[in-house]
Protein backbone atom coordinates (compact mmCIF):
# COMPACT_ATOMS: atom_id res chain seq x y z
CA UNK A 1 0.00 0.00 0.00
CA UNK A 2 2.99 2.42 0.11
CA UNK A 3 3.50 5.35 -2.28
CA UNK A 4 -0.54 5.58 -2.37
CA UNK A 5 -2.34 8.23 -1.07
CA UNK A 6 -4.45 8.15 1.86
CA UNK A 7 -8.09 8.08 -0.41
CA UNK A 8 -6.25 5.74 -2.29
CA UNK A 9 -5.01 2.91 0.08
CA UNK A 10 -8.44 3.46 1.73
CA UNK A 11 -10.18 2.28 -1.62
CA UNK A 12 -7.81 -0.43 -2.36
CA UNK A 13 -8.83 -1.85 1.64
CA UNK A 14 -12.24 -1.61 1.06
CA UNK A 15 -12.19 -3.47 -2.32
CA UNK A 16 -10.34 -6.41 -0.33
CA UNK A 17 -12.39 -6.46 2.64
CA UNK A 18 -15.83 -6.76 0.81
CA UNK A 19 -14.27 -9.40 -0.94
CA UNK A 20 -13.42 -11.05 2.71
CA UNK A 21 -16.70 -10.78 3.29
CA UNK A 22 -16.49 -8.12 5.58
CA UNK A 23 -20.15 -6.99 6.43
CA UNK A 24 -19.23 -2.92 6.44
CA UNK A 25 -15.77 -2.50 3.90
CA UNK A 26 -16.04 0.86 3.78
CA UNK A 27 -16.36 2.16 7.48
CA UNK A 28 -13.76 -0.74 9.16
CA UNK A 29 -11.06 0.71 6.41
CA UNK A 30 -11.57 4.17 7.02
CA UNK A 31 -11.51 3.18 11.25
CA UNK A 32 -8.01 1.02 10.76
CA UNK A 33 -6.99 3.76 8.67
CA UNK A 34 -7.45 6.32 11.35
CA UNK A 35 -5.91 3.42 13.99
CA UNK A 36 -2.91 3.02 11.69
CA UNK A 37 -2.60 6.53 11.21
CA UNK A 38 -2.87 7.53 15.06
CA UNK A 39 -5.58 9.99 14.24
CA UNK A 40 -9.61 10.67 15.20
CA UNK A 41 -11.70 8.76 12.48
CA UNK A 42 -13.95 12.21 11.81
CA UNK A 43 -10.08 13.08 10.85
CA UNK A 44 -9.41 10.83 7.84
CA UNK A 45 -10.90 12.94 5.28
CA UNK A 46 -7.97 15.42 5.88
CA UNK A 47 -5.28 13.40 5.23
CA UNK A 48 -7.26 11.79 2.12
CA UNK A 49 -5.01 13.62 -0.77
CA UNK A 50 -2.05 13.29 1.35
CA UNK A 51 0.88 9.98 0.65
CA UNK A 52 0.56 7.34 3.45
CA UNK A 53 4.23 7.30 5.28
CA UNK A 54 5.65 3.86 4.57
CA UNK A 55 5.36 2.74 8.17
CA UNK A 56 1.63 3.79 8.78
CA UNK A 57 1.01 2.51 4.86
CA UNK A 58 2.97 -1.06 6.60
CA UNK A 59 0.63 -0.61 9.67
CA UNK A 60 -2.66 -0.49 7.72
CA UNK A 61 -2.06 -3.23 5.55
CA UNK A 62 -1.27 -5.58 8.72
CA UNK A 63 -4.30 -4.33 10.09
CA UNK A 64 -6.43 -4.73 6.92
CA UNK A 65 -4.99 -8.13 6.54
CA UNK A 66 -6.22 -9.18 10.37
CA UNK A 67 -9.81 -7.78 9.48
CA UNK A 68 -10.05 -9.86 6.21
CA UNK A 69 -9.77 -12.95 8.08
CA UNK A 70 -12.28 -11.65 10.41
CA UNK A 71 -10.49 -10.64 13.67
CA UNK A 72 -12.70 -7.54 15.22
CA UNK A 73 -12.18 -3.91 14.88
CA UNK A 74 -12.78 -3.47 18.19
CA UNK A 75 -9.65 -5.80 19.18
CA UNK A 76 -7.42 -4.04 16.41
CA UNK A 77 -7.61 -0.59 18.07
CA UNK A 78 -8.41 -2.17 21.59
CA UNK A 79 -11.75 -0.61 22.28
CA UNK A 80 -15.57 0.37 21.74
CA UNK A 81 -17.85 2.68 22.67
CA UNK A 82 -20.83 1.92 25.09
CA UNK A 83 -23.78 4.50 26.26
CA UNK A 84 -21.09 7.52 25.34
CA UNK A 85 -17.74 6.10 26.83
CA UNK A 86 -15.31 4.43 25.40
CA UNK A 87 -14.59 1.10 27.03
CA UNK A 88 -11.08 -0.78 26.56
CA UNK A 89 -11.62 -4.22 25.37
CA UNK A 90 -9.45 -7.44 24.39
CA UNK A 91 -10.49 -10.85 23.21
CA UNK A 92 -10.93 -12.04 27.20
CA UNK A 93 -14.02 -10.34 27.31
CA UNK A 94 -17.53 -9.87 25.17
CA UNK A 95 -17.14 -6.78 23.35
CA UNK A 96 -20.22 -4.30 24.64
CA UNK A 97 -23.08 -3.78 21.95
CA UNK A 98 -25.65 -1.12 20.90
CA UNK A 99 -28.36 -3.02 21.84
CA UNK A 100 -26.99 -3.47 25.52
CA UNK A 101 -27.72 0.23 26.08
CA UNK A 102 -31.44 -1.02 26.13
CA UNK A 103 -30.66 -2.55 29.61
CA UNK A 104 -28.98 0.77 30.44
CA UNK A 105 -31.72 2.81 30.00
CA UNK A 106 -34.08 0.34 31.93
CA UNK A 107 -31.58 0.48 35.04
CA UNK A 108 -31.26 4.16 35.15
CA UNK A 109 -35.29 4.99 34.78
CA UNK A 110 -35.18 4.56 38.74
CA UNK A 111 -32.92 5.11 41.65
CA UNK A 112 -30.61 2.45 43.00
CA UNK A 113 -27.67 2.88 45.83
CA UNK A 114 -26.01 -0.98 45.57
CA UNK A 115 -25.45 -2.61 42.17
CA UNK A 116 -24.67 -5.90 41.38
CA UNK A 117 -23.51 -7.04 37.54
CA UNK A 118 -23.19 -10.81 37.67
CA UNK A 119 -20.29 -11.58 34.46
CA UNK A 120 -18.74 -8.26 34.97
CA UNK A 121 -16.99 -8.82 31.39
CA UNK A 122 -15.21 -5.60 30.28
CA UNK A 123 -17.09 -3.62 33.37
CA UNK A 124 -19.07 -1.62 30.14
CA UNK A 125 -22.17 -2.04 32.26
CA UNK A 126 -21.36 -1.45 35.98
CA UNK A 127 -19.29 1.42 35.04
CA UNK A 128 -21.74 2.77 33.31
CA UNK A 129 -24.34 2.66 35.44
CA UNK A 130 -22.01 3.93 38.35
CA UNK A 131 -20.97 6.89 35.76
CA UNK A 132 -24.39 7.95 35.80
CA UNK A 133 -25.10 7.61 39.26
CA UNK A 134 -22.47 9.53 41.13
CA UNK A 135 -23.88 8.87 44.45
CA UNK A 136 -23.89 4.48 43.72
CA UNK A 137 -21.71 1.67 44.69
CA UNK A 138 -21.23 -1.33 42.53
CA UNK A 139 -20.30 -4.82 42.77
CA UNK A 140 -18.97 -6.99 39.77
CA UNK A 141 -18.13 -10.21 39.63
CA UNK A 142 -16.87 -12.53 36.58
CA UNK A 143 -15.32 -16.11 37.20
CA UNK A 144 -12.85 -14.89 34.56
CA UNK A 145 -9.75 -13.46 36.42
CA UNK A 146 -8.95 -11.80 32.99
CA UNK A 147 -12.10 -10.23 32.78
CA UNK A 148 -11.72 -8.99 36.29
CA UNK A 149 -8.85 -7.26 35.65
CA UNK A 150 -10.13 -5.72 32.32
CA UNK A 151 -13.17 -4.47 34.20
CA UNK A 152 -10.59 -2.82 36.52
CA UNK A 153 -8.73 -1.12 34.32
CA UNK A 154 -12.54 0.51 32.46
CA UNK A 155 -13.66 1.54 36.15
CA UNK A 156 -9.62 3.45 36.80
CA UNK A 157 -10.44 4.45 33.61
CA UNK A 158 -14.06 6.18 34.06
CA UNK A 159 -12.88 7.37 37.13
CA UNK A 160 -15.37 5.32 39.20
CA UNK A 161 -13.19 3.00 40.42
CA UNK A 162 -13.40 3.98 44.28
CA UNK A 163 -16.90 2.99 44.06
CA UNK A 164 -16.40 -0.66 41.85
CA UNK A 165 -15.61 -3.28 43.88
CA UNK A 166 -14.74 -6.24 41.37
CA UNK A 167 -14.40 -9.50 42.21
CA UNK A 168 -13.49 -13.23 40.74
CA UNK A 169 -16.78 -15.20 41.12
CA UNK A 170 -18.80 -18.29 40.31
CA UNK A 171 -21.94 -15.93 40.36
CA UNK A 172 -23.05 -15.22 43.36
CA UNK A 173 -20.71 -17.43 45.31
CA UNK A 174 -18.46 -14.45 46.55
CA UNK A 175 -21.21 -11.86 46.77
CA UNK A 176 -21.75 -10.68 50.24
CA UNK A 177 -25.23 -8.42 51.43
CA UNK A 178 -28.41 -7.22 49.19
CA UNK A 179 -28.52 -4.47 46.73
CA UNK A 180 -31.16 -2.39 45.66
CA UNK A 181 -30.49 -3.63 42.00
CA UNK A 182 -28.86 -6.77 39.96
CA UNK A 183 -28.32 -6.39 36.30
CA UNK A 184 -26.65 -9.24 33.96
CA UNK A 185 -25.77 -9.84 30.50
CA UNK A 186 -24.81 -13.68 30.43
CA UNK A 187 -24.17 -15.83 28.25
CA UNK A 188 -27.34 -16.72 26.08
CA UNK A 189 -26.38 -18.55 23.27
CA UNK A 190 -27.31 -22.46 23.16
CA UNK A 191 -24.35 -24.21 22.36
CA UNK A 192 -26.56 -25.50 18.72
CA UNK A 193 -26.56 -22.24 17.79
CA UNK A 194 -23.04 -21.06 18.08
CA UNK A 195 -21.91 -22.04 13.96
CA UNK A 196 -24.53 -19.71 13.53
CA UNK A 197 -22.62 -16.96 14.50
CA UNK A 198 -20.45 -14.56 12.66
CA UNK A 199 -16.47 -15.42 12.62
CA UNK A 200 -15.72 -11.86 14.46
CA UNK A 201 -18.11 -13.07 17.23
CA UNK A 202 -17.81 -17.22 17.18
CA UNK A 203 -13.85 -17.54 16.96
CA UNK A 204 -12.66 -14.12 18.46
CA UNK A 205 -14.51 -13.75 21.90
CA UNK A 206 -14.60 -15.81 24.87
CA UNK A 207 -16.67 -18.96 24.62
CA UNK A 208 -17.22 -18.82 28.53
CA UNK A 209 -19.03 -15.16 27.42
CA UNK A 210 -21.06 -16.31 24.69
CA UNK A 211 -22.85 -20.12 25.72
CA UNK A 212 -23.56 -22.25 28.46
CA UNK A 213 -23.06 -25.11 27.01
CA UNK A 214 -26.33 -26.73 26.58
CA UNK A 215 -29.54 -24.66 26.31
CA UNK A 216 -28.63 -20.86 26.67
CA UNK A 217 -30.82 -20.49 29.96
CA UNK A 218 -28.25 -22.03 32.71
CA UNK A 219 -26.90 -18.64 33.89
CA UNK A 220 -30.55 -17.65 34.13
CA UNK A 221 -31.30 -20.96 36.15
CA UNK A 222 -28.49 -19.61 38.78
CA UNK A 223 -29.51 -15.77 38.85
CA UNK A 224 -33.24 -16.93 39.37
CA UNK A 225 -32.32 -19.12 42.37
CA UNK A 226 -29.69 -16.79 44.04
CA UNK A 227 -31.15 -13.31 43.46
CA UNK A 228 -34.22 -13.48 45.97
CA UNK A 229 -31.35 -13.81 48.52
CA UNK A 230 -29.61 -10.93 47.39
CA UNK A 231 -32.10 -8.18 46.44
CA UNK A 232 -33.89 -5.76 49.26
CA UNK A 233 -37.60 -5.36 49.32
CA UNK A 234 -38.67 -3.92 46.55
CA UNK A 235 -35.06 -4.47 44.45
CA UNK A 236 -34.73 -4.97 40.58
CA UNK A 237 -33.35 -7.18 38.39
CA UNK A 238 -32.53 -6.62 34.90
CA UNK A 239 -31.13 -9.21 32.69
CA UNK A 240 -30.62 -9.11 28.86
CA UNK A 241 -31.85 -12.22 26.84
CA UNK A 242 -31.48 -13.64 23.57
CA UNK A 243 -34.50 -12.45 21.40
CA UNK A 244 -36.15 -15.92 21.74
CA UNK A 245 -35.97 -16.35 25.28
CA UNK A 246 -38.51 -13.61 27.01
CA UNK A 247 -41.10 -16.60 28.14
CA UNK A 248 -38.84 -18.79 29.48
CA UNK A 249 -36.62 -16.26 31.66
CA UNK A 250 -39.91 -14.56 32.58
CA UNK A 251 -41.28 -18.17 33.72
CA UNK A 252 -37.81 -19.18 35.68
CA UNK A 253 -38.15 -15.85 37.81
CA UNK A 254 -41.54 -16.05 38.40
CA UNK A 255 -41.07 -19.47 39.88
CA UNK A 256 -38.44 -17.60 42.00
CA UNK A 257 -40.63 -15.52 43.36
CA UNK A 258 -39.96 -12.61 41.61
CA UNK A 259 -42.62 -9.90 40.45
CA UNK A 260 -43.54 -7.04 37.88
CA UNK A 261 -42.29 -9.37 35.09
CA UNK A 262 -41.56 -7.08 32.08
CA UNK A 263 -39.97 -7.26 28.59
CA UNK A 264 -38.56 -4.84 27.21
CA UNK A 265 -37.58 -4.60 23.52
CA UNK A 266 -34.15 -3.11 21.98
CA UNK A 267 -34.41 -0.78 19.16
CA UNK A 268 -35.03 -2.65 16.85
CA UNK A 269 -38.06 -4.14 18.13
CA UNK A 270 -36.90 -7.29 19.73
CA UNK A 271 -37.28 -8.60 22.94
CA UNK A 272 -33.84 -7.56 24.59
CA UNK A 273 -34.02 -6.59 28.82
CA UNK A 274 -36.54 -9.08 31.60
CA UNK A 275 -37.44 -6.76 33.96
CA UNK A 276 -38.61 -7.86 37.70
CA UNK A 277 -38.40 -6.72 41.32
CA UNK A 278 -38.27 -8.69 44.84
CA UNK A 279 -41.85 -8.25 46.23
CA UNK A 280 -41.58 -5.64 49.53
Amino acid sequence: MSGQTAAKAMVAATARLRAAGVPEPARDARLLLAHAARIEASRVTLIAPEDLAPEIAERYDQLISLRAVRVPVSHLVGERDFYGRRFKVSGEVLDPRPETETLIEAALSAPFDRVLDLGVGSGAILVTLLGERPSATGLGVDLSEAACLQASANAVLHRVGARADIRRSDWFEAVEGRFDLIVSNPPYIALSEMDTLAPEVREHEPELALTDGGDGLGAYRHIAAGAPDYLLPGGRLLVEIGPTQARAVSNLFQAAGLSGLRVIPDLDGRDRVVAAHLPR
